[in-house]
């Protein structure tokens, strides 16, 4: 990490990996190493297999936990769709992130990322779960700080479409066709709940306390 420490890090995830910098071997993604210790410690994995079901049958080359660590990090990471899922599945930051399978043959290509993401993961089981799932997430982190009080927030936002896109529609406040879903967080900025709107929806803008 660029400092000497009197104690290793330990990783959860993997206890064989040592982090430390290299000029040699550079990956700009690996800040990943540490929220994948995170998800480790939150039991991500465990929420994934429990909630969410995969109907590929058993030949397949990438379990169904490691294609939703890569999707969900890849958006961590600042890649907004799956074009980049190519140059990114021998990226060493997201080969470590994985099972051994991605570790030795590396992440999900494009193709196979975006069948992921389109066609599994919104059958509507898995749009229920992917709901629960976060719900779960959250509440565990919040069980580390243990707060006595609890703040919500919720707001609406603008998602931009184009073309004929079923319930996008003129938003007179944001001047763009849009979607225009309703958002629920909590007082550490965790998403909470979705639900998605048509664009002409009125807008929300409520903050709630409760006092536990």
């Amino acid at each position: 990490m660029g400092e000497t420490q009197k104690r290793p890090f330990q990783l959860s995830f993997n206890s064989s990996l040592r982090v430390e910098f290299q000029g040699a071997r550079v990956t700009s993604d690996g800040g990943l190493i540490l929220v994948r210790e995170l998800d480790e410690r939150l039991g991500f994995g465990e929420l994934i297999e429990r909630h969410l079901t995969d109907g590929r049958g058993k030949n397949t080359q990438l379990p169904l936990t490691d294609l939703v660590r890569q999707s969900v990090y890849s958006r961590l990471a600042g890649y907004e769709d799956v074009n980049d899922a190519e140059r990114l599945s021998q990226d060493p930051a997201f080969r470590l992130i994985g099972s051994e399978k991605v570790l030795e043959r590396g992440a999900a290509l494009t193709s196979r990322l975006q069948s992921f993401e389109t066609e599994l993961l919104t059958q509507a089981e898995n749009l229920a779960g992917l709901a629960v799932l976060n719900r779960e997430l959250a509440a565990k982190g919040e069980t580390i700080a243990s707060p006595r009080r609890v703040v919500l927030d919720m707001d609406s936002t603008e998602i931009p479409v184009y073309g004929r896109q079923e319930q996008g529609a003129y938003n007179g406040h944001f001047e763009s066709t849009c979607y225009h879903p309703l958002l629920l967080f909590n007082g550490e900025g965790d998403c909470l709940v979705v639900k998605l709107r048509p664009g002409q929806a009125k807008l929300a803008l409520i903050g709630l306390g409760l006092i536990s």
